[in-house]
């Protein structure tokens, strides 16, 4: 046992843990758990928690399923909505089979590999997440239904904006466990919500998000109401979006301040040539495609400085926030994967030195753009397109590929 892991053992005897979550995700981005008790942990570092596997979508089958949970030390993290006395604490966790290998489907330790390989070439990608979501009302049985919290529109405010005090009292939960909402506002639909959480490096904010999405939906619960992050759950309103924000730092530095960036040219192009073949890991969903073309949500291949109606823009920002902006990708895909792919694409841009086409500042809501390439426009071609790319083969391993595609096949075929 390393110093790090006594430590948290001697921070779980000394707070009244009585419950220790072990999380990870599916290949999916659902989070997971299993309980277990103080006396376990120890076991749990040293050789880790079994679970079946083949009960987890898109892991192993069944007659060979057994995998095991390795918590993270360094994601403890108390949940403050739990009781203070016989607390709950929380880890994020490695995913390993039988003989401690590391389990080849488990995004959140492709990430990792991805900002290892950036971190040999002397880079760091920094990744802010705009998440939106929906608060609905519950039916007297406690069921969710589609009647939104309130009939608010972008930055109204109290009484108009009936979230108001949730999304107070999510941020200072997500303060409490270690995460630093920057700003919240009511955004364009009906019970619309958006809260903003401070950057970091890549890996870390998924982490982030991952916590970020529990929060939301455990704190609206505790208010009565549901919290959906489904990209389209009104279908004459805005969907609800994942913006993502990447910027390359070296040692010392934003690569992307300088105005002027080959840096930031080569990565923005690398993501803009690879876009179609990731979108099915970016847009999971049948109703996804719903979304992309409305309500300032992207079509087309295209970049711009500050437009709104672009896939990638560059907002108009100075120093340690210059940035750009993927504006394609909503909130029930895998951040994991999704930034897996994105940062390859944007390394592969700098490594290959691609040039920026021109920039479109055109609102491209106005009229059709036939000379522009377009993103998938259902979930069947974004599968194709994925299946068919030897650069999802060369980022993910096949067995996740091969497992995710045929799941989503599936969900194409049901809501045809």
């Amino acid at each position: 046992m390393n110093n790090t892991q006594r430590e948290v053992i001697q921070f779980i005897n000394e707070n009244d843990v009585k419950f220790i979550r072990l999380a990870f995700c599916d290949i999916f981005g659902i989070q997971k758990n299993i309980s277990i008790m103080p006396d376990e942990l120890e076991r749990a570092f040293r050789e880790g928690i079994s679970f079946d596997a083949s009960a987890i979508a898109g892991f192993l089958n069944v007659e060979a399923s057994d995998l095991f949970l390795c918590p993270d030390p360094a994601t403890l993290s108390l949940l403050p909505w739990r009781p203070q006395n016989g607390r709950v604490v929380r880890f994020f966790c490695e995913i390993k089979d039988a003989e401690g290998n590391v389990f080849e489907s488990d995004a959140r330790h492709l990430l990792k590999e991805v900002c290892t390989e950036a971190s040999a070439a002397g880079l760091t990608i920094m990744a802010g997440l705009e998440c939106e979501f929906y608060l609905f009302k519950r039916d007297e049985w406690g069921n969710p239904t589609h009647i939104p919290l309130d009939r608010a529109s972008y930055f109204d405010i109290a009484p108009l904006d009936a979230g108001e005090n949730v999304r107070r009292e999510i941020c200072l939960t997500l303060e409490k466990m270690g995460i630093q909402p920057e700003s919240s506002h009511h955004e364009h639909g009906p019970g619309q919500n958006e809260i903003d959480f401070r950057y970091d490096d890549a890996f870390t904010t998924c982490d982030n998000l991952i916590t970020f999405k529990s929060v939301v939906e455990t704190i609206a619960a505790l208010n009565g109401l549901h919290a959906s992050f489904d990209p389209k759950p009104l279908a004459d309103e805005a969907g609800n979006g994942l913006h993502i924000n990447l910027s390359v730092y070296d040692e010392t530095s934003n690569l992307f301040a300088d105005q002027k960036s080959e840096c930031m040219a080569a990565f923005t192009a690398g993501i803009l040539r690879r876009i179609r073949e990731i979108s099915v890991f970016l847009n999971p969903m049948a109703c996804s495609y719903q979304r992309l073309g409305h309500f300032e949500a992207p079509k087309y291949i295209s970049w711009s400085h500050q437009n709104r109606s672009q896939l990638i823009r560059i907002p108009a920002a100075q120093g340690e926030y210059r940035r750009i902006e993927v504006r394609s990708a909503d909130p029930m895909c895998n951040p994991y994967l999704a930034l897996s792919l994105l940062l390859s694409a944007g390394l592969e841009g700098i490594h290959d030195q691609l040039k920026l086409p021109a920039a479109v500042n055109e609102n491209l809501y106005q009229r059709d753009h036939d000379e522009l390439e377009k993103l998938p426009e259902n979930l069947q071609e974004a599968i194709e397109l994925a299946r068919g790319s030897e650069f999802v083969q060369k980022v993910l391993p096949q067995h996740l590929i091969d497992k995710y595609l045929a799941v989503k096949t599936l969900e194409f075929q049901h809501n045809r």
